[in-house]
C-alpha cells in the first residue's frame, strides 16, 4: 500500500477562537512531553480526572504513554497549549468497525467553560474524517454534564443508550451544512468578541510616539488627537517625553491605567520586546505599524511568525503588522497616519494595501462619502477581511462594507461568510492578483479550462460579492449603494439634453447589462406637452439644448412614476440657457418632492465640478461624473438586486455515497494518474454514473469482454490518465469481434472495453482543486471541442442547489440541455444530481487534484460518463493554523 496522501493535514497545527475571545493553539504532542500531560492529568481535580478515565488511576508514564506517539490512520491525539502548558487532551481511537472511533477529551478545570471542549471535538473530528473514519463513539458517565454538553453543542447528530450505568454517545462526523453553520455561529460569536477593543477601546496607548514631528508614531499620535478621541490616549516613547501637550510614558507598565488598545510605531526589530510588553499587561488588542516583517521576506517572515506566536499564546489579536493604522470614526478614533481624519458615515473599508486604503479614501472624500471603520491589514498575520465581516455584519453604524483584497487566507470561510453578510449588506470588493490554477500546465480540460481568475469569479459570484475592476468602479458603486434605494430591476429610463450623451449613456447600460425599455403610453402623453416637437420621446428621452431647469422639474416625476422603469439616469451638459448649479438644484428638488423609492443618478456636466448640492449629505440623487460610470454603478446595484431576489440554497446530502471506499482506493493508489478501474471504483463510490466496461490485457480477453456487454462496443486503452483521442487510443461503434480485435491491435493491450452510448448531448464535468480556494466543479460543452467551444462555468465546492442549477442550466451547456435545435432536453436532474456528488468528493477528498469527465452523454432519461481521467496528489499543509 502506497503511504496515505492525506497525513500533512492531519498533524497540522491549529489555532483555535474561544467562547471569551481569546484564542488557544491544538497540537499533536511532542514525543519528549510525557511529563507535560503527566502534570496536566496530575492537576485534574478528583471529579475531572474520574469523569475522564471513569475510576482512579496512578498518574504515571503509562497513563500518557500511548498518548505521545498517535499514528493518526488509527489514533490520533490532540493537546491544547497555553503558552508552555498543556491545558486540554483530546483523543480517538479506530475500533475494529474500521468506519467508528471512540473519542474522549478533558479540559483543565480552570479552563472549563470556555468553548476548549467543543473545538477539540470538531479537530478531531476533521482530522479524523480524512482518515475515513465516519462516526465517533463515546462512553460518557451520566453525570458527566459538561462532556455531554460538548457533544449537544458541536452540531453533530447525536444518539445515546444507557448500558451499565454509562451513557453510549454515537454520532456521525461528516461535515454536514448544519455543522458548518454551528460551527460557523460559534466563531461569530467568539470573533465579535475578540475585535471589541479595536472598535470600542475605552483607552488607547502609541508605542513610539515620538515628538519629532514626521515621524509615523508621532504623527499618528497628533492624528488621535486631532480626531478627538472619545477615550484616553497615552504616548509611549523612550524618554517618556510629551506629545501633542499629551504627558508622555517611557513604558506601557507606567501608565495609569491598561489601555485596551495599544499601536506599536516601532522599528521592525523592536516590536517584539514591545508587544511582549503589552501582552504582558493584559492588553487583547494590538495594531503593528511597524514594517520588517514577511513583507520583506528572509528574517522578516520568522519575525512576523514569532510575533504571531506571542499573540497566541496570551490569546489576543492583531492588526498587521505593515500597515496603516484603523480608525473608527463615530468614536473620534483615527489611528492612522493618514493625511486627514475621515467624517463618519455607513461605509466600513478593510484594506489589505495601505497605499490604496489612502488613495480610496481620498476618492471618497471627494464624493464626501462617510466612514464607520477602517482597518489597514497590512500582512494580515491574524485579523483578516474575514474577521472584519464578522463584526460588521452586527455593526449598527455599517452599511455598506467594502474590500480591498490581495489574497486569501480561508476562501471557504469567506464564501460562507460572505454570502451570509451580503443578504444584510452590500459587500463590494476590488481584488488584485490572481491565482496560479491554471497558469501551470494544465493536463485536463478541466484543468486547461480553468483560468487564472476564474476562481474569484466563482467565489464572487456564490457568495454575492460585487466585483469592482478599478478603484473609480469601487468609488462609484460604494456611492451609489451607500444613498440610493435598490433598484427593483434591470430597466433604466435615460433622461438628457444632448442626444450624444444618451447615446454614450445608452451603449454603457448595454453593456452593464441594464435594459432601456420605452416609456408607457401616460408617460409619453405626459413628456409631449413638455418638450420641443422634434425632441426623443424614445428611450433615451432627448429634450434637445434648449431645455431648462424648469424642463428637468417637469420631466423627471412622470418618469419615476412609469412602472415600466426601475431606475432613472439624467444627464446635463451646460446649453446657452441653462447653467449646472440651477439644473442640478431642480433635480434634486424634484427627486425629494417625488418621494420615489427608485434610485436617480445624475451627470451634470461642468467645468467647475459636480454641482454642491448634489453632494451634500442627504442628497435624494447619486451623482457621477460620467454617464459611463453611472451605468456601471447602476449595473452592480442590480446585480445586488437579483442576488437577493434568489433563494439561497442548500448542499443536499447525498446518499449511495461510499467514503470508506472512496478512501482505500485514494490509500492504495498513492499520488498520480488512477488506472480505468481506480477511477471507476472511485466514482462508484459516490454514486456516479459510469457506462458498462471491461478491463482486457489481450485481444481474447477484448472479444469476451465485447460479447458479455453486447455489440457496439468501444474499445479505449487502459493507459492511466491517456489523452484518448489525441493519442489515437479509442475506436467507437465497434459492432463485431472482427472490429474488435482489430482495434486492440492498433491500441495496444491492456484495453478497457466499453458499451457503446449513442445519442444525447456530449458535455464535460470535472473538478481541479486550486491551490488556494479548494475544489472548483466545472461544467460545460464536452466532447472533443470541449477546449475550442470553451464556456465551461465553475463554482467552488460546496454546491448548494442554486449552484448545481446554474451550472447545469445556463450558458452554452445549459442550451445543450435544454435541447438545442430540435434534440430533444437531457435530464437536467441527473446531470445537477452528477456535480453534487463530484462536489462531494472533491470537498471530501483534497487529494483529488484533477478530475476529467468528458463526455458525459446526457440523454432524456438519464446521464452516464463514458471516459475518465483522474488524478492524485498529496494534500498541501494548510497555509495557516488559524480555522476561523
Amino acid at each position: 500500500m502506497q503511504a496515505p496522501l492525506h497525513s500533512a493535514l492531519e498533524t497540522a497545527a491549529a489555532d483555535v477562537i474561544l467562547r471569551d475571545g481569546s484564542t488557544l493553539r491544538l497540537r499533536a504532542p511532542a514525543p519528549d512531553e510525557a511529563g507535560a500531560l503527566e502534570a496536566f492529568f496530575a492537576g485534574l481535580s478528583a471529579r475531572s480526572f474520574y469523569q475522564r478515565f471513569h475510576g482512579i488511576r496512578p498518574v504515571d508514564g503509562s497513563l500518557v504513554e500511548h498518548l505521545l506517539e498517535p499514528d493518526w490512520p488509527d489514533r490520533g491525539v490532540l493537546v491544547g497549549v497555553s503558552g508552555e502548558r498543556i491545558v486540554a487532551v483530546a483523543e480517538f481511537m479506530r475500533l475494529r468497525d474500521e468506519t467508528s472511533a471512540e473519542v474522549a477529551f478533558a479540559v483543565a478545570d480552570e479552563h472549563q467553560g470556555r468553548g476548549i471542549g467543543t473545538r477539540l471535538l470538531e479537530q478531531l473530528a476533521t482530522r479524523a474524517a480524512a482518515t475515513g473514519i465516519e462516526r465517533f463513539v463515546a462512553e460518557v458517565l451520566p453525570e458527566n454534564a459538561p462532556m455531554l454538553q460538548v457533544f449537544r453543542d458541536a452540531g453533530f447528530e447525536v444518539a445515546r443508550e444507557l448500558e451499565g450505568g454509562e451513557i453510549e454517545v454515537r454520532f456521525p462526523i461528516a461535515a454536514t451544512e448544519t455543522y458548518r453553520a454551528r460551527v460557523d455561529e460559534r466563531d461569530h460569536a467568539a470573533v465579535t468578541a475578540s475585535l471589541r477593543p479595536f472598535f470600542a477601546p475605552g483607552s488607547v496607548a502609541v508605542v513610539g510616539a515620538s515628538r519629532r514631528r514626521g515621524s509615523i508614531g508621532g504623527e499618528l499620535f497628533r492624528n488621535v488627537l486631532a480626531a478627538d478621541f472619545q477615550g484616553a490616549a497615552y504616548p509611549v516613547n523612550r524618554d517618556g517625553e510629551a506629545v501633542g501637550g499629551v504627558r508622555g510614558y517611557a513604558k506601557l507598565d507606567e501608565l495609569p491605567e491598561v489601555p485596551q488598545l495599544a499601536v506599536v510605531c516601532l522599528p521592525g526589530r523592536f516590536v517584539i520586546e514591545s508587544v511582549l510588553e503589552a501582552l504582558e499587561l493584559g492588553i487583547k488588542a494590538v495594531c503593528v505599524i511597524s514594517s520588517g516583517f514577511a513583507e520583506v521576506g528572509g528574517e522578516g517572515v520568522q519575525r512576523q511568525a514569532e510575533l504571531l506566536d506571542l499573540v497566541r499564546e496570551h490569546g489576543a489579536r492583531l492588526v498587521g503588522p505593515n500597515c496603516l493604522g484603523i480608525a473608527i470614526p463615530p468614536l473620534g478614533l483615527n489611528a492612522t497616519f493618514g493625511p486627514r481624519p475621515l467624517p463618519p458615515g455607513p461605509i466600513a473599508f478593510s484594506s489589505q494595501s495601505g497605499a490604496l486604503g489612502l488613495a480610496l479614501l481620498e476618492k471618497a472624500s471627494e464624493r464626501r462619502l462617510g466612514f464607520s471603520s477602517f482597518v489597514s491589514i497590512g500582512n494580515k498575520a491574524d485579523v483578516s477581511s474575514n474577521d472584519l465581516l464578522e463584526w460588521w455584519e452586527e455593526d449598527p453604524a455599517t452599511e455598506v462594507v467594502l474590500l480591498y483584497l490581495e489574497s486569501f487566507g480561508n476562501p471557504g470561510k469567506f464564501s460562507r461568510l460572505a454570502r451570509r453578510v451580503a443578504r444584510r449588506k452590500p459587500i463590494l470588493a476590488l481584488k488584485a492578483g490572481t491565482t496560479n490554477a491554471g497558469a501551470k500546465a494544465a493536463s485536463s480540460h478541466t484543468a486547461a479550462l480553468a483560468g487564472s481568475d476564474t476562481a474569484v469569479e466563482a467565489l464572487f459570484h456564490q457568495a454575492g460579492v460585487l466585483r469592482a475592476r478599478t478603484l473609480e468602479e469601487l468609488v462609484d458603486a460604494t456611492a451609489l449603494l451607500a444613498n440610493q434605494p435598490l433598484p427593483s430591476g434591470p430597466r433604466v429610463g435615460v433622461l438628457t439634453n444632448a442626444g450624444g450623451l444618451g447615446i454614450l449613456c445608452a451603449d454603457a447600460c448595454e453593456e452593464a447589462g441594464l435594459e432601456l425599455p420605452e416609456p408607457g403610453e401616460e408617460t409619453r402623453a405626459a413628456l409631449a406637452g413638455l418638450v420641443p416637437e422634434d425632441a426623443s420621446l424614445a428611450n433615451p428621452i432627448d429634450m434637445l439644448g434648449s431645455a431648462t431647469a424648469a424642463s428637468y422639474a417637469q420631466a423627471i416625476p412622470p418618469l419615476l412614476a412609469d412602472k415600466r422603469l426601475d431606475a432613472l439616469i439624467v444627464l446635463f451638459v451646460p446649453p446657452v440657457v441653462a447653467g449646472a448649479d440651477e439644473v442640478a438644484a431642480a433635480i434634486r428638488e424634484t427627486v425629494e418632492a417625488a418621494g420615489s423609492d427608485k434610485p436617480v443618478l445624475a451627470v451634470v456636466m461642468s467645468a467647475a465640478g459636480t454641482p454642491a448640492c448634489l453632494l451634500e449629505a442627504g442628497s435624494p440623487v447619486a451623482p457621477f461624473q460620467y454617464p459611463e460610470s453611472a451605468a456601471r454603478a447602476l449595473g452592480v446595484a442590480v446585480a445586488r438586486s437579483e442576488w437577493l431576489r434568489q433563494p439561497a440554497g442548500t448542499v443536499p446530502e447525498l446518499d449511495r455515497v461510499d467514503r470508506a471506499a472512496a478512501r482505500r482506493v485514494i490509500d492504495e493508489a498513492g499520488a498520480g494518474w488512477l488506472s480505468p478501474d481506480q477511477a471507476r471504483a472511485l466514482l462508484e463510490a459516490y454514486g456516479v454514473p459510469v457506462v458498462s466496461e471491461r478491463e482486457a490485457a489481450s485481444v481474447e480477453e477484448a472479444v469476451e469482454a465485447a460479447r458479455e456487454l453486447g455489440f457496439p462496443v468501444v474499445v479505449k486503452t487502459a493507459a492511466a490518465g491517456a489523452h484518448k483521442t489525441e493519442s489515437g487510443g479509442v475506436a467507437l461503434d465497434l459492432p463485431d469481434e472482427k472490429q474488435v480485435a482489430a482495434a486492440v491491435e492498433r491500441i495496444g493491450a491492456p484495453v478497457v472495453v466499453q458499451s457503446y452510448v449513442s445519442g444525447g448531448a456530449e458535455l464535460l464535468a470535472g473538478v481541479v482543486q486550486d491551490p488556494v480556494f479548494g475544489p472548483l466543479v466545472a461544467f460545460g460543452p464536452g466532447g472533443v471541442l470541449a477546449e475550442l467551444i470553451g464556456d465551461a462555468a465553475f463554482r467552488l465546492a460546496p454546491l448548494t442547489d442554486i449552484d448545481a442549477a446554474e451550472l447545469v442550466q445556463t450558458g452554452k451547456a445549459g442550451r445543450l440541455v435544454a435541447g438545442f435545435r430540435g434534440a430533444p432536453a437531457a435530464d437536467a436532474a441527473a446531470l445537477i444530481d452528477l456535480v453534487h456528488r463530484l462536489s462531494a468528493l472533491a470537498e471530501d477528498f483534497p487529494e483529488v487534484a484533477e478530475l476529467d469527465l468528458n463526455p458525459v452523454i446526457a440523454q432524456p432519461d438519464r446521464c452516464v460518463v463514458v471516459d475518465t481521467r483522474i488524478r492524485l496528489e498529496p494534500t498541501a499543509p494548510r497555509r495557516s493554523p488559524k480555522t476561523w
